[in-house]
């Protein structure tokens, strides 16, 4: 018996320590108090199609910050688009991976005029107005690449913003090369649904758990806000007072209610 107490003991020790993250770095204030459209304030029955100028432009005149997607190019160019695969927002097939820059003008966002945008472009669209969170999508094993071309433009940029991705490869990247930048780890239920990217169970447990932030050392978890019940944030808050942000918010009344708990709110399809 004292053997299984003494097993069961070392097990909560190890996943309390992996659960680890950086504390009280500075420079989460100017996020809090910000709400962030969700790849812009975008409507695209009103010509503002999701990570569009249009919908960044909307987004900064409504004194709205804004949450974007950045992937790395074949040319090294960085594009801001959700979706490694085009047919969705640009109704035809390629990956946004094998295009240089010159390509994204033959590539119009779901039926509008607009195109997909360079991050370089959005950068200087946002200067010292409204904080970003820039989401990196990793493609192709590609974490290290991604992540130096992005630090590369944000360098000498004179903005608010933060940085946050789904793969922990992002974070240690940016824990190792970039420690001054806010770091977030991305995650949701990944047990639950069929939109799991073809995921081992393992991997997927361990992402929903948030198993590998004494590794990546997140300041902040972005966490879907449907799942944020789940333990493992609820302990990295109560214990060691990691900092969370909410995605994706539809609703006043969800906003509202997570806005009351110091939660920064990704907010689409409506206007707080």
């Amino acid at each position: 018996m004292s053997f299984l107490i003494t097993a069961i003991v070392l097990i909560i020790l190890v996943y309390l320590i992996s659960l680890l993250p950086r504390r009280n770095y500075p420079g989460w204030e100017a996020i809090q108090t910000a709400r962030f459209a969700h790849r812009g304030l975008h409507d695209a029955g009103a010509g503002r199609p999701e990570n569009s100028m249009a919908a960044f432009r909307a987004a900064i005149e409504k004194g709205f910050g804004a949450e974007l997607d950045v992937h790395l190019m074949a040319d090294g160019s960085l594009a801001v688009v959700h979706d490694s695969d085009l047919t969705r927002v640009c109704g035809k097939k390629g990956s946004i991976e094998d295009l240089r820059r010159e390509d994204l003008k033959n590539y119009p966002l779901q039926g509008t005029g607009e195109t997909i945008p360079l991050f370089e472009d959005v950068l200087d669209l946002f200067a010292e107005k409204t904080p970003l969170i820039v989401e990196l999508k990793v493609e192709r094993g590609n974490a290290a690449a991604l992540t130096d071309a992005a630090m590369a433009a944000l360098a000498d940029w004179h903005g608010t913003y933060c940085v946050e991705s789904f793969h922990p490869g992002v974070l240690l990247r940016l824990k190792k090369k970039y420690p001054r930048v806010l770091r977030g780890q991305l995650s949701q239920n990944f047990l639950k649904g069929s939109e799991v990217n073809g995921l081992s169970l393992p991997v997927r447990f361990a992402l929903t758990n948030l198993l590998t932030s004494v590794l990546t050392r997140p300041d902040f978890i972005a966490y879907n806000c449907l799942d944020r019940k789940n333990i493992s944030l609820r302990i990295m808050k109560r214990l060691y007072g990691v900092h969370e942000a909410a995605w994706t918010v539809r609703d006043r009344e969800t906003m509202g209610r997570l806005e009351k708990e110091g939660v920064p709110c990704i907010f689409e399809n409506f206007v707080p």
